[in-house]
Formats: C-alpha cells, sequence, structure tokens
C-alpha cells in the first residue's frame, strides 16, 4: 500500500523540511508566530509580486516617459511605483522585441527581485535550470511551450546579490485599446522571468 505522505512531510524537499523543523522550534520558544510568518507568505505569493511586477509592465506598455525612466534606471522608475524592496537590489529593466528574447537567471543562487515578482517558483531555483538556461536557453525555453523564431535571438542576463533583472515583454497584438489596468491581466510572472510571453486579450476574456 502506497505511504501516506500527507502528515509526516517526508515529501519535502531536505531545505524544506530544514525549514519547517526551524520554524517550529522558533514558534516553540515564543521567537515568532507561525500565523504571522504564513501571513507574510500569503502577502508575498497574492499582493506583493507578480502583480507589482504587472504594474509596472503595463505602465511601460502605455507610457513612454514611464518606459524611457524604466530604461535608463529601473531601480528609480520602479520605486516611484511604491515597490521597494528590503534587500535593496538595483534593477534592470531588459525589453523583449521581435528580434531579442531575455531570460534571466541565477546561476550562483535564486537571487530575485521579490519586490516586483513575489515568491519565486520552484523551477527556477532548481540546478537543471540554472545551468541549463545558460547553456541551453532556447532547451529550456521549449519545455516551457516557447518555441521562438530562428532570427529572434536569446540573451540570457544572470542575477546576482547586486542587480536583479525584470523582463519586459512585448505588449501583445489586439491590446491597443485596453487600459493600464486590464493590461496588467495580460502580464504573467513567467513573462517577467523570460520563460514565457504576455497572454493575449482573448486568453483573459
Amino acid at each position: 500500500m502506497p505511504h501516506d505522505h500527507s502528515d509526516d512531510h517526508s515529501h519535502m524537499s531536505d531545505i524544506d523540511a530544514r525549514v519547517r523543523a526551524l520554524e517550529s522550534l522558533l514558534s516553540e520558544k515564543g521567537y515568532i508566530d507561525s500565523a504571522a510568518v504564513d501571513e507574510i507568505v500569503q502577502t508575498y505569493e497574492t499582493q506583493i509580486g507578480p502583480q507589482n511586477g504587472a504594474h509596472v509592465v503595463a505602465k511601460a506598455w502605455t507610457d513612454p516617459v514611464f518606459r524611457d525612466w524604466l530604461a535608463a534606471d529601473a531601480t528609480a522608475a520602479i520605486h516611484s511605483l511604491g515597490y521597494t524592496s528590503r534587500q535593496g537590489e538595483h534593477m534592470e529593466a531588459v525589453f523583449n522585441d521581435a528580434d531579442t528574447h531575455h531570460l534571466v537567471v541565477c546561476t550562483l543562487c535564486s537571487c530575485y527581485p521579490w519586490s516586483v515578482l513575489g515568491l519565486p517558483p520552484v523551477w527556477y531555483k532548481s540546478p537543471p535550470f540554472r545551468s541549463r538556461a545558460v547553456i541551453d536557453p532556447r532547451g529550456v525555453l521549449a519545455e516551457f511551450g516557447l518555441t521562438l523564431p530562428d532570427h529572434v535571438a536569446v540573451q540570457v542576463h544572470d542575477s546576482t546579490a547586486e542587480i536583479r533583472y525584470l523582463v519586459i515583454p512585448q505588449r501583445p497584438l489586439g491590446s491597443e485599446g485596453m487600459d493600464e489596468a486590464s493590461l496588467r491581466r495580460l502580464v504573467t510572472r513567467n513573462a517577467m522571468i523570460g520563460t514565457g510571453l504576455a497572454l493575449s486579450p482573448e486568453a483573459t476574456s
């Protein structure tokens, strides 16, 4: 009979198990409130990014002045919308166009712009993604269901503790009459990492 892992957490990775054990210990000693930790995680997942990043992208699509500012000084432009990071990282925005597609990875660890993208997905932190994104970016993109035309160059950007990247995907065709609030719904987390494209208006209707 298959073992039920629902209660013993044996299905978790080693690092997840260590984090869970540390959280339990700190909670037992009264150093942290587990409910407060859960609330912070929930906030990052549902409120802090990727909705924040979608706001940045939609504004770049609709406001040429903001787009130019984002290209020249992404950190300041993003901060102007109220999205700041406790890590104080420097942000760079990279813009997809008809000839270039950008992909973000962190080969040394899993540096990630939490303030605009929320919590990093599990695959972003995985060694296979971190190594193969540099060696075979087109192969990695294909595994995400994204096959680019041969003429489109793929540029891979390696995030660090000092600099983190936000991909500004191309604005989808058919979205010309949409306002900024509606455009935000077309922007996915994967599109801002470079493993996907912005959604078409039909996909959200």
